[in-house]
């Protein structure tokens, strides 16, 4: 009777360390996941969208033979900063047993920018190998003009400074929102892109045609002039800097604001997708 007692005060208490134990790693991971969820933290990571094109290949293959999406891995590795699949797939799993649906906002902030690229936004020109742009990562640099602000874009350079030479194409499919003239951003069009991403296209000289809120768009499609309109209230200001275009590029935010996208990275990602067209 005396042994019978014993293995069960030796049962019990394995069970009970053993339960302890698991109850520990799972606080601790859990309070270890919790803390890489902060949404400040996250935003930022995300905001920054600073992702090496050879990782994003990494996670377009993995999403072939597992269980998750090129999308989500991103989320993940935005918010660890890891490129370990085995650690990105646990906190994937992770966040969506304890916040399926925060989760699934952030892997729709990403497929809403990424699943929907197509073309770069400058064409190479056929006629004048001379007419280049450039473009540096610039996102989130100080503007002053109506305050001092961060810049929320990429702003690409032309080598000849001559407004009305370089078309500029829609990067995706999609539907104007806005269309118009802005203080900050002169001539612009707004293209809502099919999965939400906002693709915002500013300081042109003229448009294509007379754009119209909720018109269809097709990636490729020609919006426009890489002019050098804006930082005025007076529309049709010209000349206050260099002729470029302003890319800029949003998703909605759980709150309804508008979160601005780092586009440095999209358009690394669209070097080698670029159109020609004979412009001279």
């Amino acid at each position: 009777m005396k042994d019978r007692k014993l293995w069960f005060y030796l049962i019990s208490l394995t069970a009970l360390v053993l339960f302890v134990s698991f109850q520990t790693t799972y606080l601790r991971d859990t309070a270890k996941l919790m803390h890489r969820l902060d949404e400040k933290v996250t935003l930022e990571n995300l905001r920054a969208q600073e992702i090496p094109l050879e990782q994003l290949a990494a996670f377009q293959e993995w999403e072939k033979d597992g269980g998750f999406s090129a999308y989500e891995y991103m989320v993940a590795y935005f918010a660890l900063q890891s490129t370990d699949r085995t650690e990105l797939e646990w906190y994937m799993e992770k966040r969506k047993s304890l916040m399926p649906a925060e989760f699934q906002t952030m892997a729709d902030y990403m497929s809403g920018v990424w699943a929907d690229l197509v073309y770069f936004p400058v064409p190479i020109s056929a006629a004048d190998k001379n007419l280049t742009i450039s473009y540096v990562n610039s996102w989130m640099f100080e503007r002053t003009f109506g305050g001092r602000r961060g810049h929320e874009g990429t702003d690409l350079m032309a080598s000849k400074n001559q407004r009305g030479i370089y078309p500029i194409v829609s990067m995706t499919d999609g539907v104007v929102e806005q269309v118009g003239w802005l203080t900050k951003g002169g001539y612009r069009i707004g293209i809502r892109s099919p999965h939400g991403g906002y693709f915002y296209y500013a300081h042109l000289y003229d448009y294509a045609r007379e754009f119209q809120p909720g018109d269809n768009i097709k990636a490729g499609e020609w919006i426009g002039f890489m002019g050098d309109s804006g930082y005025s209230e007076i529309e049709g200001t010209v000349g206050n800097f260099d002729v470029h275009l302003h890319v800029g590029i949003y998703v909605n935010g759980p709150d309804g604001r508008e979160i601005s996208l780092n586009p440095y990275w999209p358009l690394q990602y669209l070097e080698d997708k670029k159109l020609k067209y004979s412009y001279e």
